[in-house]
């Protein structure tokens, strides 16, 4: 019973850090200083993707679940909950796909960011002269 609510604790945490990974850019928008958190995470996310690397947390959920008493999956967190769910046909480039678009989708929401802050901050300059 402990492994089991230990192994879903760590599926949490293993999902909440993919989405944060993915929208986190969004959070930044509002919280500037969470940029600081999920840069490193975005980087971290980009070298499991294009590295094929294991994530840690994956092999520490499934000793997790074989001590509970369950079958273990096999391979890595997203290709057996995310992808076997979203796309279950998906061919090797599914990763590296991924692993470009979510490249590009912080590329376009920092750039953004920084044009706000740049616009910001030429108006209070402005402000200040007069």
């Amino acid at each position: 019973m402990l492994y089991h609510l230990l192994a879903d604790l760590v599926f949490l945490l293993h999902f909440s850090f993919i989405v944060f990974v993915i929208a986190g850019g969004l959070v930044v928008l509002k919280w500037h200083w969470v940029a600081f958190l999920h840069i490193p995470a975005v980087i971290w996310g980009l070298a499991i993707e294009f590295l094929s690397a294991p994530c840690p947390l994956t092999p520490w959920e499934q000793q997790l679940l074989l001590r509970a008493g369950e079958e273990a999956y096999r391979g890595g967190f997203i290709d057996h909950y995310i992808v076997s769910l979203i796309y279950p046909d998906a061919n090797p480039r599914f990763f590296l796909e991924a692993g470009i678009f979510l490249l590009v989708l912080n590329c376009v929401i920092y750039a953004w960011i920084i044009m706000r802050m740049r616009a910001k901050k030429r108006g209070n300059e402005v402000e200040a002269r007069r």
